[in-house]
């Protein structure tokens, strides 16, 4: 067997035999020549080859007429190898070279009637994801992910953070009983899927692990059709021990994603700028910071009557807010902080001299992408912050008894992957930058 050559390495290499594999992407028929583009997970490549047609005047060469056919049949997605010259030409748009095609092979042929077009709906794009993402554009998008999950992961290793996977079967709620699905388990009994790694992340911070991070999948019974919602996301998390406040963590996660950004955009910014006509902006720290009240009262000068009666934020109110920023401090990132224990979880650390939790809320671009906080440590007051809540503390016995042998003061953030990756890129809906979407309709492919 002959060494398969990736098309993003054909530039390198002398003139000569070579072989490629991939996926058809088109093919020109004409008359006297036959050009295929073949695309492959790196790039693509123009293959050549002078048609052979049949003729009564002339004695044909039976291999070469066969080639003419087999390549005038191809239909598009058709997986195959091609081993041939190659040769290279500054006048071929395609990458200045191409490959004069010697033998073909076939490994799939694909139906000649290709399911979806560039003008399909996102959904039934979303049914026929595996065509979709043949997509140069759609290849970038996991490519990004990969580098940005690369850095962050490099970032807190470097500084000596635990990675876990903690379980995402539960016997209780792990922030609520909202949200939840229920599955069904060994001797009558009913299991969750975890929300996210909340609990867990702190028991490793009871266990005396000092930093730790996971990045794993969390599900969510929301029954939501924006576009930033699914019931199965990809959460970063990651907690810290012996901090002060959520000061801490704020100052984490913005060198983390400082760090990060950087790494996708030396990497792949001049792809990002030709495919998706936006620019990675690599934030500096650090970020800005705005009190809630305060975010409020600026939300409302600019002439925004948010309808929310809890206090919070609403999307237009995000976005009003994160356009001041903009605006003010030419920064995508805010820090929304001091949130009211009304609208925060119960184990959210409240300031004793405000009575507001130790919170906070970053918004990238006008959208939230995580929550992080200070944690109660001190079971007494979780088991009362979690009475004011109406939860039942002995559904929460197990959670309980991580600090009834002792706990630090901790504190970490969860943020959703797909936001992060829609918001940088500037796409409209996380479905796009999502490798297999779920959402309350979707469950297939």
């Amino acid at each position: 067997m002959s060494e398969r050559v990736l098309v993003n390495q054909l530039k390198s290499l002398p003139a000569g035999p070579v072989e490629v594999s991939g996926w058809v992407e088109t093919v020109r028929d004409q008359k006297k020549v036959q050009f295929v583009v073949l695309r492959d997970e790196t790039g693509a490549v123009q293959l050549v080859n002078p048609a052979t047609r049949p003729s009564e005047e002339t004695e044909q060469d039976a291999a070469a007429l066969a080639l003419t056919e087999t390549i005038g049949t191809l239909a598009t997605g058709t997986f195959l190898t091609v081993r041939g010259e190659l040769k290279h030409d500054e006048r071929v748009k395609l990458g200045g070279v191409e490959i004069k095609v010697g033998e073909l092979e076939i490994a799939a042929a694909a139906n000649p009637e290709t399911p979806i077009a560039s003008d399909s709906s996102p959904d039934k794009r979303m049914d026929w994801r595996f065509i979709d993402l043949r997509q140069r554009r759609n290849n970038l998008i996991f490519r990004v992910q990969t580098t940005l999950e690369h850095a962050m992961r490099t970032y807190w290793v470097e500084r000596d953070y635990i990675e876990v996977h903690s379980p995402k079967l539960m016997a209780s709620p792990s922030e609520s009983n909202a949200e939840l699905f229920e599955v069904p388990y060994f001797e009558d009994k009913t299991a969750y899927l975890a929300q996210s790694p909340q609990f867990f992340k702190q028991m490793a911070q009871v266990a005396g692990f000092g930093k730790i991070f996971e990045i794993a999948p969390a599900f969510r019974a929301d029954p939501s059709f924006t576009s930033r919602h699914a019931t199965e996301f990809t959460s970063i998390d990651a907690e810290i021990s012996w901090i002060d406040s959520h000061e801490d963590v704020a100052r984490m996660q913005e060198e983390l994603l400082r760090t990060a950004f950087q790494a996708v955009a030396d990497k792949h910014g001049d792809e990002i700028r030709e495919l998706f006509g936006v620019e990675v902006e690599v934030p500096a720290v650090p970020f800005p910071r705005i009190p809630l009240a305060e975010a409020r009262e600026i939300v409302a000068a600019r002439g925004y009557d948010i309808p929310r009666t809890d206090g919070d934020l609403d999307p237009e109110g995000e976005r009003q807010i994160a356009a001041h920023v903009r605006e003010t401090y030419g920064h995508p990132f805010v820090f929304i902080t001091d949130y009211h224990p009304e609208i925060r979880a119960f184990y959210h650390m409240r300031d004793e001299e405000t009575g507001l939790t130790k919170s906070y809320d970053l918004l990238f671009n006008g959208v939230e992408i995580t929550t992080g906080a200070q944690r109660e440590h001190r079971v007494d007051i979780l088991i009362e912050q979690a009475k004011e809540k109406g939860l039942d503390p002995e559904h929460l016995d197990f959670y309980l008894d991580f600090f009834r042998f002792g706990a630090p003061p901790h504190g970490g953030f969860g943020m959703g992957l797909a936001r992060i990756l829609m918001l940088m890129l500037g796409e409209s809906s996380i479905r796009e930058v999502t490798f297999l979407f779920r959402g309350p309709t979707r469950l297939a492919p």
